[in-house]
């Protein structure tokens, strides 16, 4: 049995991913976690919500069953309780300074909960973690945003899965729940890259692209344990 783990479903690249693994017939289930339930069923996915900074307190296993009276999700339990499953984790969590409304509470969603989410999913028996990080990430940058990608890619590492794939996507393209004028402006200005099909490691990508390289990177034979995919391989694995 194949399970994926997912965090960060709600937002633009996060629901591409949601949408590639419920289309895999590889995946079993797909568990989803994060503060609040979206609006979507389907017979493989299962929804758990809660105060995310809590989620290695969390009891997921009765969440979990309290969805399940008919039984359904009992296999779900049993594989990932038992150790008996082959589980692969998906992170896509992010905000903006915007959302979060400072940089401490920034850093506690894109770093401390991304890290809280992997330590979870090792717990859970994941054997592979694939993080959608940031084209320019740096723990030494001089920008917070990029610093704090950074980190999560620095403290990621250190947890020790089979795999960890970092994903660097540049400017992504994509239907978002928010209107950014900085990016709306520079998707203008870039975009003209993507008809010309050069530069690809600096063009935009469209956030199906990435979802689906993270699909089909979590599916393929791994000889690396950590690996750095930049976005024109990205676009390339999405073909």
């Amino acid at each position: 049995m194949k399970i994926a783990l997912l965090s960060g479903t709600s937002g633009m690249v996060g629901m591409q991913i949601l949408h590639q693994l419920l289309q895999n017939p590889e995946y079993d289930f797909v568990l989803s976690v994060g503060r609040r339930r979206l609006a979507l069923k389907q017979e493989k996915l299962v929804q758990i919500e809660g105060d995310m900074s809590r989620l290695l307190e969390w009891n997921w296993e009765d969440k979990v069953k309290a969805q399940s009276l008919g039984g359904e999700y009992n296999s779900l339990v049993e594989n990932l309780t038992g150790k008996t499953a082959e589980v692969h984790a998906f992170s896509a969590l992010g905000s903006t300074m915007k959302q979060a409304g400072s940089k401490e509470k920034f850093y506690a969603i894109d770093h401390d909960m991304v890290i809280f989410f992997a330590e979870w999913a090792k717990q859970l028996g994941a054997s592979k973690f694939l993080y959608v990080s940031s084209g320019a990430a740096d723990e030494n940058s001089k920008f917070f945003y990029m610093k704090v990608k950074g980190d999560v890619e620095r403290d990621l590492k250190k947890l020790g899965f089979y795999y960890l794939g970092v994903f660097k996507p540049s400017l992504l393209m994509g239907n978002r729940n928010e209107f950014r004028f900085s990016e709306s402006a520079a998707q203008v200005l870039m975009k003209p890259l993507i008809w010309l099909n050069i530069f690809k490691n600096i063009r935009p990508i469209y956030d199906y692209q990435v979802a689906k390289a993270l699909v089909k990177t979590a599916l393929a034979k791994k000889s690396k344990s950590v690996e750095i995919i930049s976005s024109g391989e990205m676009q390339d694995l999405s073909k």
